[in-house]
Order: structure tokens, then sequence, then C-alpha cells
């Protein structure tokens, strides 16, 4: 019996990691919302790739945007690959970057070529992975840009929480290159406040791109995590992120690790995986 199936409204398939739903955006021609057993997980506009419609991919193509000058081809790692929409949007600003994907969902991968083919002139390359394996194959020094945008039934999973997997990360970022991570945590946000201290442990540099809701614990959400040896663009960072059409707010410094409140460093010996959010929690 086939495993896919066609509706008016959208495409259906079972994947490795669940049931994937490509929804048509009836405000955009080409543009697809990928759900994974109901949880969005990606939007895509195969007429503009450069449109980001979720806030926290909207945060990340602004760091994006501010981690090399204008237009200037990067080398770019993704850990998670979803339906490819930063690396669409990495091949639409940055043409002749270099993207390496890591993707566990073989499933998922085949689902997205076929409904949603990227550019033939994108210079991407999918791996069929665990995350962490696939980091581990990457060269030494190799990514101007890492990104980490990984969920398991709606989860971060525990070995990619953790100093030990930021040690990797650190090796495979060229110097001065850039991590920016996905995180997910609501009240009262000991995840979160985790993830923070483990990064501080390993990158002098960190700031923090969330809701002001979220960073309140008043609801459960998205917070985008960026880290680097070198100063980060805060200035520019701050001012983009707060006209976004839903503005967030950045923390960072003294305030950020206040925010900590003493959470301890996240070992490979004691980690678990993201909270699960509660029921409705990413209703657009």
């Amino acid at each position: 019996m086939s495993r896919r199936k066609r509706t008016a409204a959208a495409i259906v398939e079972t994947v490795d990691g669940g049931l994937a739903e490509l929804i048509p955006d009836p405000e955009r021609t080409r543009a697809w919302t990928l759900l994974l057993d109901g949880a969005p997980q990606s939007h895509v506009d195969l007429e503009d790739p450069a449109h980001l419609d979720f806030a926290y991919q909207r945060r990340i193509g602004h760091l994006i945007d501010l981690a090399a000058p204008t237009g200037k081809p990067v080398r770019a790692v993704h850990l998670g690959g979803g339906a490819l929409t930063l690396a669409r949007y990495i091949a639409g600003t940055r043409p002749r970057s270099t993207q390496q994907v890591v993707e566990r969902d073989c499933a998922l991968v085949q689902l997205v070529r076929r409904e949603l083919p990227l550019d033939a002139h994108a210079r991407v390359r999918i791996r069929s992975t665990d995350a962490r394996d696939g980091l581990g194959r990457i060269p030494d020094n190799w990514a101007d840009l890492l990104i980490a945008d990984v969920f398991s039934g709606a989860r971060t999973p525990a070995h990619l929480t953790t100093t030990e997997f930021l040690d990797d990360v650190h090796r495979v970022l060229a110097p001065g290159g850039t991590y920016v991570a996905n995180l997910a945590d609501g009240p009262p946000l000991g995840y979160l406040r985790g993830q923070i201290a483990t990064a501080a442990h390993r990158f002098p540099e960190i700031a923090l791109a969330a809701d002001p809701a979220v960073l309140r614990g008043k609801r459960f959400g998205n917070a985008v995590l960026v880290a680097s040896d070198q100063p980060l663009p805060l200035p520019e960072l701050t001012r983009r992120i707060a006209a976004d059409p839903h503005p967030g707010r950045v923390e960072h410094g003294r305030g950020l690790l206040d925010f900590t409140g003493g959470a301890t460093v996240v070992r490979d010996a004691s980690a678990t995986a993201s909270p699960a959010p509660p029921a409705g929690a990413f209703r657009r």
C-alpha cells in the first residue's frame, strides 16, 4: 500500500519521524508549511527563498546576514534540515556558498527534494545521519556558520545539548565563525538557562534572541542562541530583531549570565532532551 496520499489542500506522507504534511500557503503562490505530527517545522516560498515566515527563522536570517559582508559566500553547516528553509535562504542571499545539511530523516529528505526542489545552482549537500555523527565527519575549521535546529518528536535530543557536543561545534567552526541554535522552552525555563550556561562555558561571546514573553517565562516558545569566539554584531542584531513583524529582544553580557540563575553546565553523562511543548504551543 502506498505510504503517500494527496488531498486538495496538502501533501501527506509518513516519514521516519512521523506524519509529514506539506500545507500550501493560501497567501503565497508557491509557498508551503511543513508539519511533523502536527507541529510546524518549516515554511518555504519556492519563488522567494529570502522570505522567512517563522519568527525564529527570521532571527536566524538576521544572523546569517550579519555573519559576513553582504553577498559574500560562506561555508555553512545545518544540523537538522526540515524543508531546507535556511539552506535556501543562504543559497539565495549568498550565491556560491557551500553548505552541508545533516538530517537524519531520510524519508523526509526525499519528500522535500521531490515536492520542494532546491534551486539547481544551490551548492547544498545533504547527509542522512544523526546530527552529532554527521558533525563528527566535518573537517576542523571548515564552517563559517553552524546552525543547529534539531528536533525529534518536538524535542531536541539530549546528546545535542552538552558541552561535549559544543566542543565538536567549536572544532568545526573556522576562526571567528558563528554558532546559532534554535532552542525551545517554557516556564520555569530550566532547559534554556542550562543551555546558556553550557554555551558560556565554551564560547566567550554569547547572546539570546526571543519573544519577551518567552524570556519572562510567560509561555513556551523558541529562543535563538548565538555564540562565537569573536565579538557579536549586537547593536545591528538588536535593531533588526526589534523591527521584525513580531519584535523580539536580545539579551547578552552580564544580564544574560544573570538570567541563567546559577544553572549548571550540561554534560553527556547527565543530559536530557529538551522539554516537550504543551498542547497548542506552536499554533500560528
